[in-house]
């Protein structure tokens, strides 16, 4: 009685793992794809929503269905539609002398707001980076050991050489490393470090930035963790 007792219980056990394999199994397949669409379906209605509705008011008010544009009844997708020949649009504006004129202007009011400067300069890096072929915003992913010894933090090269900084601390090729947050990397910070304190990675800046942000969850291949400065010296290596 007992032996056939314990062998229920096994089966059981045996049944319920099989049912938990099967579960994990169906979340690791299905979790990518509803999250992709998730995101998906999110920028859709973000972008379709911020045009949407004026311009089907619009619309409707042009075809003399007045009532219609009374309810507010949006038409689907037209926003998104107008948002992305608006996309187009400054893209092509951006290639001609007017445009970069233009732009520039723009980028320069946004750069004298405080709070906007941070957070728009740091955006438009990160947008340059991800999408852009040159990724001329941040040009190496580094590691760097901060914010202590022995702890190893993932950066950015943005850029190499600052006189005033060499010419204050008398420390030569000082490098500004930018350090990304996480979840949120537009809220970074900079750091001053001389090139022998930088250890540059085998590893391109989207692999890199897909690291950060998605919290070290998405790691690049093994391949490219090979680290060195950037000139074939490892890290305090001489000229």
């Amino acid at each position: 009685m007992t032996k056939s007792k314990q062998q229920s219980q096994s089966g059981s056990s045996a049944v319920w793992r099989r049912l938990r394999n099967y579960f994990i199994t169906g979340l690791i397949i299905v979790a990518p794809v509803a999250i992709t669409l998730y995101i998906l379906v999110s920028l859709f209605n973000f972008f379709d929503g911020m045009l949407g509705g004026p311009l089907s008011r619009l619309i409707w008010s042009a075809l003399g269905l007045q009532h219609l544009a009374t309810l507010g009844r949006r038409i689907p997708g037209v926003g998104m539609v107008v948002t992305v020949l608006l996309l187009v649009i400054a893209g092509a504006l951006a290639t001609n002398l007017f445009g970069r004129r233009l732009f520039s202007f723009g980028d320069q009011l946004l750069d004298r707001v405080p709070v906007v400067r941070s957070i728009y300069g740091t955006t438009k890096q990160i947008t340059e980076a991800l999408l852009t072929a040159n990724k001329s915003a941040f040009k190496k992913v580094v590691l760097i050991e901060y914010p202590r010894r022995e702890m190893w933090t993932v950066g950015f090269l943005t850029g190499e050489l600052m006189p005033q900084a060499e010419q204050a601390t008398g420390v030569e090729e000082m490098l500004s490393i930018f350090v990304a947050t996480v979840p949120n990397p537009t809220s970074g910070f900079v750091i001053l470090l001389p090139r022998s304190e930088v250890i540059f990675l085998d590893m391109s800046v989207e692999d890199g930035l897909k690291y950060v942000i998605s919290g070290g969850v998405i790691t690049p291949p093994a391949r490219s963790l090979n680290g060195n400065n950037g000139d074939g010296r490892g890290r305090g290596g001489k000229r």
